[in-house]
């Protein structure tokens, strides 16, 4: 029955958006910067499934890359620590069962990001079984047939990359939020694999999306997951940043 993965989802969301304002609230306390990141964090939660497609080419609205810059400015400038002690291992299990809804997050994001889903039987409508993505980082559609062969063409990215954060900060924060971190659905998109796999762990000074119409929302969210686990940008990065959001509004 369609309708038990669309009350999944909404479910998910809503549980989403209260874990996300939750933590920005333990992670950065109640002063300005942490208001901000709420407000972001929680436009994301509420509209990440049914944002602009990756043709739109919609702007952001002036508030929007306001609050955008106003966090920008607010994350320490630092330069990049070493990598020393990085591994998958420190973020947690991948795709992790964080919100507890029965499902791993590698599924949810392909539930939340793919269209005309089917899922597998028997999974209680967890595991996506095949759908569609018209991928953000692209601009193109690409069919998704889960396989050995074919579930690599779509990859799950992390926006702000583990080791990226690991190098900014993340090794300061403890187990437990390093593993939302690496689950956040904030943090989270179904994406083009081979274009997943060229990004790396590149951050914004050496890679943007090769669709410019997403390059203002790529920003936008990478600045409101530094905000909201307390990490930070280099100079490059930063000045990155700043020069995309500047012509997003």
């Amino acid at each position: 029955m369609k309708d038990i993965p669309i009350n999944r989802s909404a479910a998910t969301k809503a549980l989403t958006l209260f874990t996300s304002l939750l933590l920005v609230g333990a992670l950065a306390g109640c002063d300005a910067a942490a208001q901000a990141a709420g407000q972001a964090a929680t436009s994301m939660a509420e509209g990440v499934r049914g944002a602009p497609s990756a043709n739109s080419g919609e702007s952001l609205s002036p508030a929007e890359a306001a609050t955008a810059r106003a966090q920008l400015e607010s994350i320490p400038v630092k330069g990049r620590a070493p990598k020393t002690g990085y591994s998958r291992e420190e973020f947690g299990p991948a795709w992790a069962d964080v919100d507890r809804n029965g499902c791993d997050t590698r599924n949810d994001i392909l539930a939340r990001d793919l269209e005309g889903e089917t899922f597998k039987p028997g999974t209680q409508d967890c595991v996506v079984a095949t759908g569609v993505l018209r991928d953000k980082y692209t601009g193109t559609t690409i069919n998704f047939v889960r396989g050995n062969a074919t579930s690599t063409a779509i990859q799950i990215d992390h926006l702000v990359a583990l080791s990226d954060a690991w190098q900014k900060g993340a090794q300061q924060l403890t187990a437990e939020q390093r593993r939302q971190l690496a689950n956040d659905p904030l943090n989270l998109m179904a994406a083009d694999g081979p274009t997943n796999s060229a990004k790396g762990d590149k951050d914004a000074a050496t890679w943007l999306p090769p669709n410019k119409a997403f390059r203002c929302e790529y920003v936008v969210r990478q600045t409101a997951v530094k905000v909201k686990y307390q990490l930070w940008t280099t100079q490059a990065e930063h000045d990155a940043i700043a020069g995309i959001l500047t012509s997003c509004s």
